[in-house]
């Protein structure tokens, strides 16, 4: 498996495969290419990336980046014969002849690749499975901690004290904004009041849930703005795991280099989801967006508790399991409805997960482990018919009008 730093990415909503990857292929396209001898530059975005590219601003990302060369963005809707669902070709004209062209694939959380069968990056974990992590540690007498700091780079803190910086900066400063989100289905931002009056609520458990709530809202708000955010695993589900760690920081005054640890654990979990199916909702549904989401924030809880290993195991198992089947459906391509409330809805299942784990699982072992259900979310997605793969032609975005 990679790097965990390439699981949070820090860059530009609204969506991690359709904007950060997009930004990242038009900048490697243009590296070493001679501007004087290039007359034209053709984009063609396909399936899913051009379904939704408009709402996802795929298009306008490109732009910024090819701004200084003459270009056409195109966009071929067709979902057939395609290697992947988010696929986009450059190619560059001189005198009406193509001087050079790149096919890339962007495959989820900001990652893009030019060749499917060559998809490792920053490989630093030799095991791909939970059940052989949990081997290797007992075998080891290690903790998953000392686990990941010994596969990691001496970095790692570092990098994730910015990631967990950039987290609470999101919750923060869209807990401060009004006004309408922008794009056509006109929006409005709730976050701040969504907060504003879970300070008035009486009852401590009320207010617990609505503060999580708002935090989620807060930062994929700003993500749908279009703000720099923190992919956890990916942009359109950006607002769940820093909406518990943010509450755990603040409120409960668990130290900063406790919450860089449970961002550890939570990378491993996400990282084992990337690895044995996807966290791409054009390929495997919100599952594998949202549902990764949650089985990270929730493993990261179980981490900061103290948990055991099989019950953050089981944390991640639980909340991952009950998104299995979840459709990507953004209407009109908006990382809007139903991302938002979706966000909020999947902070609340971390941490009932988080409780499951806590007060059930000390009782009765779970037979269904997590990698089964990893196994189980790639059948799954890959059997969901396309309409409802970030598409915006089935589910809520084909019902409302």
């Amino acid at each position: 498996m990679e790097t965990i730093k390439d699981l949070f990415i820090i860059g530009p909503g609204p969506s991690s495969s359709h904007t950060i990857g997009p930004h990242k292929a038009a900048l490697d396209f243009i590296k070493n290419l001679n501007k004087d001898g290039t007359d034209e530059i053709i984009v063609t975005l396909y399936g899913s990336l051009a379904l939704t590219g408009k709402g996802h601003l795929t298009d306008k990302t490109i732009n910024d980046v090819l701004c200084d060369y003459k270009h056409t963005i195109n966009f071929n809707y067709s979902l057939k014969n395609l290697s992947h669902p988010n696929t986009l070709k450059f190619q560059a004209y001189e005198d009406n002849r193509i001087i050079k062209e790149r096919t890339y694939y962007s495959v989820g959380g900001g990652k893009i690749v030019t060749d499917l069968n060559n998809m490792e990056g920053n490989e630093v974990y030799d095991l791909n499975s939970f059940d052989s992590i949990k081997k290797y540690l007992i075998d080891n007498k290690m903790t998953l901690i000392d686990y990941i700091n010994k596969k990691e780079d001496k970095n790692l803190d570092e990098y994730l004290n910015k990631v967990f910086d950039k987290m609470l900066d999101s919750v923060e400063s869209n807990l401060r904004k009004d006004g309408l989100i922008p794009g056509n289905l006109q929006i409005s931002r709730v976050a701040k009041t969504i907060y504003e009056n879970a300070l008035k609520l009486d009852s401590n458990e009320e207010k617990f849930l609505m503060l999580i709530t708002s935090f989620a809202y807060a930062a994929v708000e700003g993500n749908a703005c279009g703000e720099l955010v923190v992919t956890a695993p990916t942009c359109g589900s950006s607002g769940i795991v820093p909406s518990l760690l943010y509450y755990e920081y603040k409120y409960n005054n668990v130290p900063k280099s406790r919450i860089i640890d449970s961002l550890k654990i939570a990378g491993i979990f996400g990282n084992l989801c990337k690895k044995n199916a996807s966290i791409s909702g054009a390929v495997l549904g919100c599952q594998a967006e949202v549902g990764v989401a949650s089985c990270m924030a929730s493993a990261a809880l179980c981490y900061i508790h103290g948990l055991s290993l099989y019950q953050i195991e089981y944390g991640a198992e639980v909340a991952l399991e009950h998104f299995l089947g979840l459709t990507c459906d953004p209407v009109e391509g908006y990382v809007q409805i139903p991302c938002i409330e979706r966000n909020g809805i999947g902070a609340l299942r971390s941490y009932n997960s988080y409780l499951y784990a806590k007060n059930i699982a000390p009782f009765r072992h779970n037979k269904v482990s997590f990698d089964d259900v990893v196994e189980a979310m790639k059948m799954t997605g890959e059997s969901l018919n396309s309409d409802y793969k970030e598409t915006s032609e089935g589910g809520l975005a084909k019902v409302i009008k």
